[in-house]
């Protein structure tokens, strides 16, 4: 077996959640808001963000990349959860940077981390270890829910 037929769903899959990461990132105008808000406890300083995001969508590629070769109505299922939440994704950025609406990025986010957690569940059915590789992101999700929830209340 070739490389490329091995490897390709994962590329490809990893190549579109980082392309989905770097659309939010372009569309969103840039950090400079995080500078300037009043940061709850265990804030990160700015760079963490897209160190850590790029990461998660690395794992999330991988983990797609698994489901994605699995036939059936389950996995074709899974990968619709799998790329309405990255939609979603690729909007809260905009929403919280671009267009400064803290309190509605809020619920944005709260969307976001039901519609992960409904991935990982629909992921983890079908392969454990596409499961496990969503876990990273859902707690990420959880923590900058977190984090938005702080930048509401203190600003």
């Amino acid at each position: 077996m070739s490389f490329w037929k091995k490897y390709k769903p994962y590329i490809i899959q990893v190549a579109l959640a980082l392309a989905a990461g770097g659309l939010g990132s372009l569309l969103s105008g840039g950090q400079d808001l995080y500078k300037q808000l009043e940061k709850p406890p265990l804030a990160p300083p700015g760079w963490v963000f897209p160190v850590v995001w790029s990461l998660l969508y690395v794992l999330m590629g991988i983990a797609a990349g698994i489901v994605v070769q699995v036939r059936g109505r389950d996995a074709k299922a899974a990968m619709r959860r799998y790329y309405i939440q990255l939609a979603i994704n690729v909007l809260w950025p905009v929403l919280f940077f671009r267009f400064e609406l803290l309190t509605v990025a809020l619920i944005w986010l709260a969307l976001l981390v039901g519609a992960v957690a409904l991935t990982w569940q629909s992921f983890r059915r079908i392969n454990t270890t596409a499961g496990w590789l969503l876990v990273p992101y859902l707690a990420w999700c959880l923590f900058a829910l977190y984090l938005n929830a702080g930048f509401v209340i203190l600003n």
